[in-house]
C-alpha cells in the first residue's frame, strides 16, 4: 500500500490482511484502521474499545464496535471465528497480556500484534544522556500520562513467542518514515508481526 497519506503502520497492516477478510481490532482506538480496512481491502471488520470518546469517533466512521475492555476476555466468540485478530498498539497497554494474546491466537487464524520498541535508539539515548523516561514518535506520552503497562523490544517479543510456541509469519520493523531491516532493535521505533498458533 503505497498511500503515502495512510499512516505507515496502518499501511503495513493493510498489505498483510488478505481481501475479504473478516477482522477483530482489539483497542481499535477512533477506528480509522477499521475504516481503511473496509474501504481498501473490503474486509468484515467489528472493533472492540475502552474509550467512550473513541467508541463515539468509530460510530461516526461507520465502524461496527463494542464498548469493552479486551482485558475482559473474549470467551463470546468461537474458536477461529476471524480471519485476523489486530492488536496495534494496545497489547503492551493491557493488564493481562498473556491472556489477551492467548484468547486472540484462539479466535483469530492469524493475528497483527504492532507495538512501540521499547529499545529505540532514541529512547536508550534520553535514558542513558538525560536520565528521563522516554518520548518519542512512537511513545509520545510524558512517564505519568502513558497507557502504557508493558515496555517491550522486538528482541523481546521474539523470545516471548519462542517461549509460548508461536509461529512467527512475518515481521516489519518501521522507522519514523519507513521499514528498518538492519538492527532493528535499536533502529526500528515500531514493530508489527504477524503471528499464529
Amino acid at each position: 500500500m503505497e498511500d503515502k497519506n495512510i499512516r505507515l503502520d496502518y499501511r503495513v497492516i493493510l498489505d498483510m490482511v488478505s481481501e475479504g477478510s473478516s477482522i477483530l481490532d482489539l483497542g481499535c482506538g477512533d477506528g480509522e484502521l477499521l475504516r481503511l480496512l473496509k474501504e481498501k481491502k473490503n474486509v468484515k471488520g467489528q472493533g472492540i474499545e475502552i474509550d467512550e470518546q473513541a467508541v463515539y469517533k468509530c460510530v461516526a466512521k461507520g465502524v461496527n464496535v463494542l464498548h469493552g475492555d479486551i482485558d475482559s476476555g473474549l470467551s463470546g466468540y468461537r474458536d477461529k471465528s476471524f480471519d485476523y485478530v489486530i492488536l496495534n498498539e494496545s497489547l503492551q497497554q493491557v493488564v493481562h497480556l498473556d491472556k489477551v494474546l492467548e484468547d486472540s491466537l484462539r479466535v483469530g487464524k492469524k493475528v497483527i500484534v504492532g507495538f512501540p520498541n521499547f529499545t529505540y535508539y532514541k529512547s536508550r539515548f534520553q535514558l542513558f544522556f538525560l536520565g528521563r523516561t522516554p518520548v518519542t514518535s512512537a511513545l509520545p506520552y510524558k512517564w505519568y500520562q502513558t497507557p502504557n503497562l508493558h515496555f517491550l523490544s522486538i528482541s523481546d517479543f521474539r523470545d516471548y513467542c519462542r517461549d509460548k510456541d508461536i509461529n512467527i509469519e512475518d515481521t516489519v520493523c518501521l522507522g519514523f518514515k519507513r521499514r528498518v531491516f538492519v538492527l532493528p532493535n535499536l533502529l526500528a521505533n515500531t514493530g508489527i508481526f504477524l503471528v499464529s498458533k
